[in-house]
């Protein structure tokens, strides 16, 4: 296999991110003969995180290991993958479109001097090129990308393209490359985070979200508990947000995180045009709101007309009962 397509892999809290697996199974969709090359960077534990993408189809990985890669920052990445991308010349590039590959691949790729395809939702071949879909005017219509001549190099959105099924049996090469990490002007000192425990947002299959409906902290105490008995994340619009209801981690929308999760629950969400960039393409949406005349119902598969202290309750003791629990 001489053509080459890089997968850099992101990891939080030493496990890897899903979005790095389906960034793997794109990769195989844009050439399924090509040798995909696994990036990891770090200062520990990459031999684990290295075997686990190759149990998701990666076929060899290269490891940057040092103590200046404890914690992301833009520079000391971007010279460790720069580092690789000269060794191993690959003709694609992906990654996953998070907070991190939003920061790290356009500063790659102006290094580079090539162009960069972000936020990729869907990859074909067609007639030998491959065709990027990616969403634009807040997820109202789409557009698709061909990359006529250089590095192919793209971001995907989280939770669009499937990752392949983890297996085991599969076996590949890890090697450690030595990079000398240079001319940091940010030092990370230490990371607090306000983000909630539990699922990942960006990634969340389930995801259910308060709005100004709520009418305070204490109304997003049900929505925990449903989105814990469906396996899910909370989120919550900007108007939550800013009524002190919830942190701005949990945003969702044109100022906040876009996610597309299998299920999305609206509750207490009017349904603002800025809210709904963020999660208008939700495989299932279901809204739960007093008001039938809210703007949320149009977006929605499902509805639900009613008091969402009434309703959110009810439905999580349903589902309970459901799983046995």
């Amino acid at each position: 296999m001489s053509e080459k397509i890089l997968v850099i892999g992101e990891s939080r809290d030493g496990v890897l991110r899903n979005v790095t697996f389906e960034a793997i199974a794109a990769a195989k969709k844009i050439n399924a003969d090509a040798e995909v090359v696994g990036v990891i960077c770090g200062s520990e534990n990459l031999n684990d995180l290295a075997q686990e993408m190759i149990y998701y189809g990666a076929d060899r990985i290269v490891t940057v290991k040092n103590e200046k890669l404890t914690s992301y920052t833009s520079e000391g990445y971007g010279q460790a993958v720069l580092a690789v991308i000269e060794d191993e010349n690959p003709y694609g590039i992906i990654m996953g479109h998070t907070a991190v590959g939003k920061d790290l691949t356009p500063k790659i790729a102006s290094k580079l001097e090539v162009g960069l395809i972000s936020d990729a939702v869907d990859i074909h071949v067609d007639g030998g090129q491959t065709v990027f879909t990616r969403p634009i005017y807040s997820g109202k219509a789409f557009e698709k990308k061909v990359i006529t001549d250089g590095l192919l190099f793209a971001t995907i959105r989280p939770n669009n393209i499937p990752a392949l099924d983890r297996d085991e049996s599969r076996s590949g090469n890890v090697e450690e490359k030595s990079v000398e990490i240079s001319d940091l002007r940010t030092v990370i000192k230490a990371v607090l985070r306000k983000a909630s425990e539990g699922v990942d947002l960006s990634e969340a299959k389930v995801v259910v979200a308060g709005g100004r409906g709520v009418k305070s902290a204490d109304g997003f105490k049900p929505l925990y508990e449903l989105a814990e008995v469906l396996g899910g994340a909370v989120g919550a619009s900007r108007g939550a947000c800013d009524a002190d209801y919830c942190d701005y981690s949990l945003q969702i929308g044109q100022t906040g995180k876009v996610v597309t999760p299998d299920l999305y629950i609206a509750v207490g969400i009017s349904g603002a045009i800025q809210h709904l960039a963020g999660m208008s393409n939700s495989k299932v949406i279901v809204a739960i709101n007093k008001d039938p005349e809210a703007n949320i119902f149009n977006v929605a598969d499902y509805g639900i007309v009613g008091d969402l202290f009434e309703v959110v309750p009810m439905l999580t003791e349903e589902i309970k009962k459901l799983k046995g629990n």
